[in-house]
């Protein structure tokens, strides 16, 4: 599939068939592709927690939600649909990995100081590599969705894996084969922004092209 028509079908899937699994290769494709993602200082300061199983699959939802619901309101179908995805992979991203990358005797740091990060390159960094994970999906053929971990829930997710503490969640992506009650999202009528509306050329607010 050329680039640009994987970037035109790209979009966030809610519903998936349980009865298609995502094929092992293709998986390990995904998975191969997320490591091609840029880091500061190569830190690759990420690490992917891939969940195939019913039981495993269980557990994420069972540590992360409430479960459903009885009042068949939208959460409770959204959780509904989403838990019939076959794969999901958790990105966590690793802070430890940068600041001691930061601290060796190439990048001139003598210290871990986190407030010499203009932003946190360690979820940045993730989230690209997340984003890789998405686009290969459309490339496959596949559905998928990037959401988020409740933070209150971290905790529990951490517990139920054996995460260790210095690795935080950025979100989680479900991928498999889309179902037939996907659901575009509402938030999807306020339409996307034109170049014009955010693009700034040479100065802020300064909107035509040269």
């Amino acid at each position: 599939m050329e680039f640009s028509e994987v970037l035109r079908r790209r979009r966030m899937v809610r519903d998936y068939d349980p009865d298609r699994p995502v094929p092992p290769e293709v998986r390990e494709r995904l998975l191969a592709h997320a490591l091609r993602a840029p880091s500061a200082g190569f830190s690759q300061g990420w690490a992917f927690l891939v969940l195939e199983t019913p039981e495993e699959r269980d557990a994420f939802w069972t540590a992360t939600t409430d479960g459903p619901t009885t009042d068949g309101g939208a959460l409770d179908g959204w959780l509904t649909r989403m838990r019939r995805a076959p794969l999901l992979v958790v990105p966590f991203s690793h802070k430890a990995a940068y600041l001691d990358r930061y601290a060796e005797p190439d990048k001139g740091w003598t210290d871990r100081d986190e407030a010499r990060w203009p932003v946190p390159y360690w979820d940045v960094d993730t989230g690209m590599a997340s984003l890789l994970v998405l686009l290969t999906a459309v490339d496959e053929g596949l559905g998928a969705c990037f959401f988020g971990v409740p933070p209150a829930r971290v905790p529990a997710l951490r517990q139920a894996f054996g995460v260790p503490d210095g690795y935080r969640p950025v979100g989680c992506v479900s991928v498999g084969y889309p179902g037939t009650d996907d659901r575009r999202s509402p938030s999807l009528k306020r339409g996307r922004r034109g170049v014009e509306e955010v693009v700034h050329r040479g100065r802020w607010g300064a909107t035509g092209a040269h």
